[in-house]
């Protein structure tokens, strides 16, 4: 039994527990046992023994929401915004080589503990084009060794306004309404029928496959309409898959389900038939309690995404009434996290500190709660419940070596809660090994798969060889106040507690 490892840590945190001086045994991809770590090196002496009481051990931490953006945002240039305008002016960004963009965001979320993702991935063009960027992103999670349910979708309708775009581009001047359509695609050239038939072949590829899954990914409800939604929803059902999209991130997301169904949109999705455990959302700032108790009743997942929620004015999510309403609640960056640093326990930290209001006996989420989102609720929002999320014998071997002496620096109280003390004070920065299924795919803070010193300097390369898109900027600030011109005219209805709540923010 000389494949076995040791993991041991000062505090090893395994999901129900917390051992000090513990240590886990794996064996290839599996975990072996869990236990102190006196008891484990006398039970396999001959074992090599990776960690020390320096370490804290966790099991790997699951982002249930992504975008694989590679350069951020901020150094692209392009500027928070409300969600619609924010994803016009996404469009002026320069092009990034999608293979290279993919391992740039994979070393992001490694170095912060993050062994699973789903990262949600928006297509157009030829079914030749689309398989070449798909193939290109999941060889990249191939060679980084990362766990992935890759989510692809594309836009069918509404491409500018929620539903209205004919009577949105007939109010423009006529000079404007020229410049973005030529400008901006208000079409997709990959066929319906094609999606399908490219995500059907892709999902019995991967089925099988150790640490890649491919999910169906229509970006919103109102991006892809009813007839495709539930087509998805019936392939993902046929195939054994799962499925996410966005819903209720903006208030105008919101206003889309009295305006054109004449009930919620989560009400909606139940009358479609799409809801079930294997369908999630990602944001659900605007649930009300009647969406809440949908989605327990249905199993249907929420992705919360703070930083994202904050940054894009969307507002703050409901996540201690879908906790108490026992929804499935996973945790996720979205590519857009407050510093644009992709880093997990920050994440954690402003979940935890952002639900704590200021009402005297109100619920506010423990810090258990959050690190089970990140961990337990993220493996059961992809299916994968017995499998990840936690340290014990016979889930995969995912698991984060944290460094702790720059957070037990200079003094830390022994009797001290050691989980509520990692998340006060982790940083990516602290993360120094990370394994994904027994394999080693971070070491000493850097991907073992990949150069990312060589990654970033080919990247950048390409970006400087390409032009500005100054005059895609200037379209888009001269859109902005027809914009929300034309948002301001929807009609308000009446407002939830929660949505009144975040009404004001």
């Amino acid at each position: 039994m000389t494949d076995i490892r040791l993991i041991r840590g000062r505090w090893v945190f395994t999901g129900d527990e917390t051992l000090t001086d513990g240590a886990i045994a794996i064996q290839n991809d599996t975990i072996l046992a869990v236990g102190a770590w006196d008891t484990l090196q006398a039970q396999y002496p001959q074992a090599k023994t990776l960690g020390s009481e320096q370490f804290a051990v966790m099991p790997g931490l699951v982002n249930a929401h992504h975008h694989s953006n590679g350069v951020p945002n901020s150094l692209q240039g392009v500027e928070d915004d409300f969600l619609e305008l924010w994803l016009l002016a996404n469009l002026g960004a320069r092009g990034q080589d999608t293979r290279l963009k993919t391992l740039l965001s994979i070393a992001q979320l490694l170095q912060s503990g993050v062994t699973s993702v789903v990262d949600v991935a928006r297509i157009s063009g030829s079914p030749a084009a689309c398989f070449d960027d798909l193939n290109a992103r999941l060889q990249a999670y191939e060679q980084a060794g990362m766990r992935v349910a890759l989510n692809p979708g594309a836009n069918y309708q509404s491409y500018l306004v929620h539903e209205e775009d004919q009577a949105f581009l007939s109010a423009l001047p006529s000079g404007l309404r020229q410049q973005l359509t030529e400008l901006v695609p208000l079409t997709q050239p990959l066929a319906q029928a094609d999606y399908l038939s490219l995500m059907t072949d892709l999902v019995k590829a991967y089925q099988a496959h150790f640490h890649i899954n491919v999910w169906f990914g229509p970006p919103g409800p109102q991006w892809v309409g009813d007839e495709l939604l539930v087509q998805m929803a019936d392939a993902a059902e046929r195939l054994g898959t799962q499925m996410q999209t966005h819903a209720l991130e903006s208030l105008p997301e919101k206003l889309i389900g009295p305006r054109f169904y004449g009930k919620s949109v989560v009400a909606h999705l139940k009358d479609l038939g799409v809801l079930s455990p294997r369908f999630s959302m990602a944001h659900g700032v605007w649930l009300t309690e009647a969406d809440i108790e949908i989605l327990a009743e249905t199993g249907a997942a929420v992705s919360h995404n703070p930083s994202s929620n904050l940054r894009l004015r969307s507002g703050i999510a409901p996540l201690s009434a879908m906790l108490a309403g026992g929804v499935t609640v996973g945790l996720g960056m979205d590519g857009n996290t407050l510093g644009d640093d992709e880093d997990m326990f920050a994440e954690m930290r402003l979940a935890a500190r952002l639900h704590r209001t200021p009402e005297l006996g109100s619920p506010t989420p423990s810090y258990e709660d959050i690190f089970a989102i990140a961990t337990t609720g993220g493996a059961r929002l992809m299916g994968q419940a017995q499998r990840i999320g936690k340290l014990a014998p016979g889930y995969q071997a995912d698991v984060v070596l944290v460094k702790c002496d720059r957070i037990t620096w200079p003094w830390v109280a022994p009797d001290i809660n050691p989980l509520h003390l990692m998340l006060m004070r982790a940083k990516a920065m602290d993360v120094d090994t990370v394994l994904v299924g027994g394999r080693v795919v971070l070491r000493s803070g850097q991907p073992t798969g990949f150069d990312l010193e060589a990654i970033g300097q080919e990247t950048a390369a390409q970006l400087d060889a390409q032009p500005s898109r100054e005059s895609y900027r200037a379209l888009v600030a001269e859109l902005k106040p027809y914009l929300a011109d034309w948002y301001s005219r929807w009609e308000m209805p009446p407002l939830t507690p929660y949505a009144a709540f975040n009404s004001r923010t």
